[in-house]
């Protein structure tokens, strides 16, 4: 499923086209570890500094007792939606590495996987919403992750589901299109785009 969307000024891969993060997810998809494996081997395979690999992934499916735990972390304004994903996972950085030094490109890292299971996901027809609005603290106190370990972002997954599902104010925002600042904006040097 696609979503309206600016126009791109340049040619992109099917998937990175048909990407976007809905709120409306199906309400009765059925996700599994063999669903999402696909997803998850992309992430394993995104690049890393020194190939530290400083990611790691807890998911929870819809019904299960990790999925509650990660519903209970979320914003209230996350909640009213998320909780209706297949899948939420807790997106977890290594933050320091075993001998105790600090990783600073562990977040860069994990981003990278989460971007390249984002977009395998899409391919495999799943949709992805990534989160900021969470309780990390709690989260990972509830998930029982080490001290060297931090929760750095949520995603829900999924298929998108029925936008009428939604409350009144989350409609409109589901129906907006797509928008992106230019690329004149963020690129800079030798390459101009006007």
């Amino acid at each position: 499923m696609s979503h309206d969307h600016d126009p791109h000024e340049f040619s992109l891969a099917p998937a990175l086209e048909n990407r976007w993060s809905p709120r409306a997810f199906s309400r009765t998809e059925v996700l599994d570890s063999t669903v999402l494996g696909s997803a998850f081997e992309a992430a394993r395979w995104a690049p890393s500094s020194g190939n530290s690999q400083p990611w790691s992934f807890v998911v929870g499916f819809r019904g299960d007792e990790t999925f509650g735990k990660i519903v209970a972390s979320l914003a209230s304004g996350n909640q009213v939606w998320a909780e209706h994903a297949a899948a939420l996972v807790a997106n977890v950085a290594a933050v320091v590495d075993a001998e105790g030094n600090p990783q600073s490109h562990a977040i860069y890292d994990l981003g990278q996987a989460v971007a390249h299971f984002t977009i395998q996901a899409t391919t495999d027809g799943l949709m992805v919403h990534q989160m900021g609005g969470f309780d990390a603290q709690m989260l990972g106190k509830e998930l029982m992750l080490s001290s060297s370990q931090r929760v750095v972002t949520v995603m829900a997954v999924g298929s998108a589901g029925n936008p009428a599902d939604l409350p009144e104010k989350l409609q409109e925002r589901e129906a907006q299109p797509r928008t992106r600042k230019p690329l004149s904006d963020f690129v800079e040097g030798s390459a101009r785009y006007a």
